[in-house]
């Protein structure tokens, strides 16, 4: 792995990242809910890249990780600002988005800022148990009234002793994101992986994203017995063929 780089936005919050260059598109991973980059899947396709020579650039979002700022003060428009402007500052040419869980949702809204970018084109998006709008499908009414009345909502978390929480400024911002209703304008080749045993994102969501999208380079493949994380030795694998595949050509 590289040395943590730190990049200044504009209003002084300091954006952990580490950057290998190499050929081919760069490889952008954004990690999902409260995620880093030393999660298993960013490291992995970190360390695939710098075997191979190709480029690839991983992110703490503000508030997560290495980078700077609280939390609570997160949401999807913040953390785009913060991909955009490392993608400017690091990056030279075509962009191949890797987004995980919520990491997939802002990978779409990175990639409709991307759209007809002369020097950052997309080469593609890949997707791992996207999960574009979870703040409609993903809470219960009640938990979305509280949400929307300004307070913050906690959730059992499977993955760590700490409560999930979810603040509504996040909540405000995303009802502001929403993506599934409406065709996606992305024309660009897209791949998404989902475990159809995801108890946290339905494999039926990436289903509706293919939908939605407006390319017919899409595919969508269903690991019968996978995860929400999708992070076992095998979908490790998947994903790195996956990914080489945008480099073969």
């Amino acid at each position: 792995m590289s040395d943590v780089l730190f990049h200044t936005m504009p209003d002084g919050r300091k954006i952990a990242h580490r950057f290998v260059a190499g050929e081919g598109p760069t490889l952008v991973f954004l990690p999902g809910y409260m995620s880093d980059m030393d999660g298993g899947k960013a490291t992995a396709v970190f360390a695939a890249a710098q075997e191979v020579g190709r480029a690839c650039l991983l992110l703490d979002y503000s508030g997560c990780g290495r980078s700077s700022g609280a939390f609570a003060q997160g949401t999807l428009s913040r953390w785009r600002e913060e991909v955009l402007a490392l993608i400017e500052a690091c990056v030279q040419g075509p962009v191949l988005l890797v987004g995980s869980s919520m990491g997939g949702w802002l990978m779409l809204l990175v990639a409709e800022e991307l759209r007809g970018s002369d020097s950052h084109p997309l080469a593609g998006i890949i997707g791992i148990a996207p999960a574009p709008d979870f703040t409609t499908w993903g809470y219960s009414e009640e938990q979305r009234a509280t949400l929307a009345a300004g307070e913050t909502v906690y959730e059992d978390n499977p993955y760590g002793p700490e409560p999930t929480p979810t603040y509504p400024g996040f909540f405000a911002d995303a009802q502001d994101q929403l993506m599934l209703a409406a065709p996606i304008a992305l024309d660009c080749p897209v791949r998404l992986l989902h475990g159809r045993q995801d108890a946290d994102v339905p494999w039926e969501i990436s289903v509706a994203l293919a939908e939605a999208l407006d390319t017919d380079d899409v595919q969508v493949t269903l690991l019968w017995d996978g995860d929400h994380r999708l992070s076992r030795e095998g979908d490790i694998a998947l994903l790195k063929r996956v990914v080489s595949e945008f480099y073969e050509n």
